[in-house]
């Protein structure tokens, strides 16, 4: 017995919902880093708000690759995989690109073992919306805006 929906709602950066065939949607695994120093968390700084350091698999690339690349890009920050501390399915809109997407959003902790933070690895698309990454106390997570579509309580469960 097939249990799989023919729609999915998808929802943008903004809130917005919409209606989406399941056959119109892309596959996008995805993996982010949450690294921890001194009760602060770093995030990409990203539009007015903020979301964790990560992004699309490649196809073809492994898991670690993908988050110790994507984790470079976004803050100029070479990192060590940790142990994976969420992982949930998202279906959204693409900000940039408009096309739908589901995705598996996979949160891993992540050590800082080299580099300096910087833009300098974000790519064109990415220099519109994002910015320097900063160190952002634990404490205000509730306070500022996370664009991240995962439960980001249930990411940090262990660290709050």
């Amino acid at each position: 017995m097939k249990n799989t929906p023919t729609l999915v709602t998808c929802k943008d950066i903004t809130g917005n919902s919409y209606q989406v065939n399941v056959e119109d949607l892309s596959f996008r695994p995805a993996v982010y880093g949450v690294i921890i120093k001194d009760k602060k968390i770093l995030l990409s700084k990203q539009w007015d708000g903020y979301d964790f350091p990560g992004g699309g698999i490649e196809l073809g690339e492994p898991t670690e690759n993908a988050l110790i690349r994507e984790v470079k890009e976004e803050t100029g920050l070479n990192v060590k995989m940790g142990k994976i501390l969420h992982c949930e399915h998202s279906f959204f809109k693409l900000p940039y690109k408009g096309n739908f997407v589901h995705s598996i959003h996979m949160y891993y902790e992540c050590e800082v073992i080299g580099g300096e933070l910087s833009t300098a690895f974000l790519d064109e698309q990415e220099k519109q919306y994002a910015g320097q990454p900063e160190w952002v106390e634990l404490s205000k997570i509730d306070e500022i805006k996370v664009y991240s579509s995962g439960d980001v309580d249930k990411i940090l469960a262990s660290y709050l």
